[in-house]
């Protein structure tokens, strides 16, 4: 072969193999963002910072900010990942999850089990260590019941929503002690409205993917309904709670009254989306519910900051 023609064979070849290491890298780090849920990891990181600037005084130390939230990105990523694990075989049957890396078998269960054991055991240390015992216990806690409590219950009871609620409702808890040292009522109050928030967001989510869910032997719909009046109902009681809880920072005195109103004007109109569901009973009411609940939770937690940094 002409020496001309060989080096072309050998630089093709190359650009070839370059572009296969670059596309398997690609696919694999792909992989690994599904694992963790990297997207609905982010909104749990912003309520673990919104959490710490709320329990600040004086300074703010970033270095603690940036340790709690990479803390806690490492820690919900180890849950999610424990949740795939265990649900890989429900994954495979729901259209929502049947891309995964583990349900498609483009990831053994030893790789996920031994990243998920290596993200917790790092975040759990780097929250514990750096910061507080108490951050450390809290992140364990909610790992522990998240991953080996909530997720297997799923399929046997409804109640796993309730169960789910507590590590849910945990990040601005965590990030509020990692700032502020220690539990108040402010702490509680954090932990209270997203704890109260969670149900009509799942609820919600669960009436949309009531399908895949079924499919998928999920039983994650309110107590004794389905997608009827009955369902709709209780998520209208849910959201409900939300509306005197609006009037809490102000009634503990950890607010103004005109932040009070404006977190009132954000719930009644959570409630209305809710009414609209018991009124229509349709997927698309719902879907509306699902995507008010998405940015409910963020803008109460910025306005309750704003009234912070104002009074």
């Amino acid at each position: 072969m002409p020496l001309k023609q060989r080096n072309q064979l050998m630089n093709t070849e190359k650009i070839y193999i370059e572009n296969f290491a670059s596309v398997t890298l690609k696919s694999k780090m792909r992989d690994y963002s599904q694992l963790i849920k990297v997207r609905l990891n982010l909104t749990v990181v912003f309520s673990t910072f919104i959490g710490f600037l709320l329990g600040s005084s004086g300074s703010i130390h970033w270095m603690d900010c940036l340790i709690v939230c990479a803390g806690g990105f490492l820690t919900v990523g180890a849950a999610n990942g424990i949740n795939q694990i265990i649900e890989r075989d429900s994954d495979k049957l729901m259209r929502r999850t049947e891309n995964r890396p583990l349900a498609q078998n483009r990831m053994g269960i030893a790789e996920a089990a031994i990243t998920s054991l290596i993200l917790g055991a790092v975040g759990v240390i780097l929250i514990g260590y750096y910061l507080s015992p108490l951050c450390g216990i809290l992140s364990l806690a909610s790992l522990i019941a998240y991953g080996f409590i909530y997720t297997p219950l799923k399929k046997v009871t409804p109640l796993a929503v309730y169960i789910g609620a507590f590590p849910g409702a945990a990040s601005p808890i965590i990030g509020y002690v990692a700032s502020h040292g220690s539990l108040d009522m402010m702490a509680l109050l954090l932990f209270i409205v997203q704890f109260a928030w969670q149900f009509p967001h799942f609820y919600s989510i669960a009436w949309v993917l009531d399908d895949d869910y079924k499919r998928a032997g999920l039983k994650m719909m309110p107590l004794f309904a389905k997608k009827d009046r009955s369902g709709a109902l209780q998520i209208v009681l849910f959201t409900a709670i939300l509306l005197p809880l609006s009037f809490l920072p102000y009634m503990l005195g950890l607010g103004s009254i005109w932040s009070s109103i404006v977190l009132e004007v954000c719930s009644l109109y959570f409630f209305y989306k809710s009414i609209v569901l018991l009124k229509e009973v349709t997927n698309a009411s719902a879907r509306g519910l699902m995507f008010t609940s998405f940015f409910y939770l963020p803008l109460v937690f910025i306005i309750m900051l704003l009234d912070k940094l104002i009074r």
